[in-house]
């Protein structure tokens, strides 16, 4: 296969249901969505089934792709949608395990330091909102602009960079981080 430009490979999916063009545009960014659902999950074997899901929703809704903006903005807005409900499901399903007695894992499940394998940058996201770690995320580990990530998220570029702003002031408080440009 030729290279193309994420945009043909989706008119190619759209107009034949092309599913080896769908396959390259997985290939080419199920390591950014899967590094991004890790981020927000914090667990690796949820975040790659959020992964799968969030690539069978891009399927079902490509043709609302509309070719502005970045094709990975748009996925990662699926897959954050994906995050989201999953965790709306999960936290039902902790509620109805309370009713009937049982003790509320899934609700309860944090975003938690495992190891010390773990990153600094994992201690530092844990210490944010989930919408203010998916921004975060969007913007340094997969390097979205911010225009980008406000489409990604429907929220104004200015919205985005308060966000980035108080996330980062967020960090620098609870890990006692010096900021070097101001002292």
């Amino acid at each position: 296969m030729t290279t193309c430009e994420d945009s043909q490979l989706v008119a190619r999916v759209v107009s034949t249901q092309d599913t080896d063009a769908f396959g390259e545009l997985i290939r080419r960014h199920q390591s950014h969505v899967r590094n991004f659902l890790r981020k927000l999950t914090g667990d690796f074997t949820t975040a790659d089934d959020l992964a799968q899901d969030c690539f069978i929703h891009a399927w079902d809704k490509l043709l609302t792709f509309s070719g502005r903006g970045s094709f990975i903005g748009w996925l990662l807005k699926i897959a954050y949608t994906t995050f989201l409900q999953s965790k709306r499901k999960s936290k039902r399903y902790g509620e109805i395990l309370d009713q009937v007695g049982h003790a509320n894992e899934v609700n309860d499940r944090s975003y938690t330091v495992e190891s010390d394998e773990v990153g600094d940058l994992d201690r530092f996201l844990a210490v944010l909102t989930d919408e203010e770690r998916a921004i975060m995320v969007m913007s340094y580990a997969c390097g979205l602009s911010h225009r980008e990530i406000g489409e990604s998220m429907a929220m104004p570029v200015g919205t985005v960079k308060s966000v980035i702003f108080r996330g980062k002031e967020k960090i620098r408080t609870s890990f006692d981080i010096k900021d070097h440009q101001h002292g």
